[in-house]
């Protein structure tokens, strides 16, 4: 036997208990659910105001200008393409001029074509149907906002249980 054999130490094969990894495993399943909270917020959010738009009165709306708008964030940046739109209505004996094609404003986009098109749906003069708010009447669209959100808000939700799941796991390990 050497020198060195006397003085070694057994090996044990037993892992310490460790409260931090479970701490860690706590916290970042807390920051999974809260994050994941923060996008249900948004997109039912989202979803309600989209929903509540379908109960919006509809009024007739004549289409006063229909352009396409151009911009370029500087000179090395593409230039992007919007729909400029205003229309007029009337709400309640009072007339008045809306320039949104949904709440969310005009999108911009980088293909002209794609806005040509969108603004040809929308020709000066033509008469169609927009959407009132009945508490701020001079806020009106001609499009309602989709509904896409409240069908997408699972996605986020699975962060949220997932999240939790994880911190209840990582506290309750004896």
């Amino acid at each position: 036997m050497t020198e060195n054999d006397a003085t070694a130490r057994p090996v044990s094969t037993a892992a310490p208990s460790s409260h931090s990894g479970r701490w860690f495993l706590a916290g970042m399943g807390l920051f999974l659910a809260l994050i994941g909270s923060l996008f249900v917020f948004l997109l039912g959010r989202s979803f309600l105001r989209a929903w509540d738009m379908r109960s919006w009165p509809e009024t007739s709306c004549v289409i006063l200008t229909s352009d396409v708008a151009e911009k370029r964030h500087d000179e090395f940046s593409p230039i992007e393409f919007r729909q400029e739109i205003t229309y007029g209505y009337e709400w309640q004996g009072k007339a008045y001029t809306g320039d949104h094609l949904t709440l969310r404003d005009n999108p911009w986009s980088s293909k002209r074509d794609l806005v040509e098109q969108r603004a040809a749906a929308f020709p000066e003069g033509k008469v169609t149907t927009c959407r009132v708010d009945p508490a701020k009447p001079q806020r009106a669209v001609l499009k309602p906002d989709s509904l896409a959100p409240g069908y997408s808000i699972w996605f986020p939700g699975l962060f949220v249980v997932g999240g939790l799941v994880l911190t209840l796991r990582a506290l309750r390990q004896p």
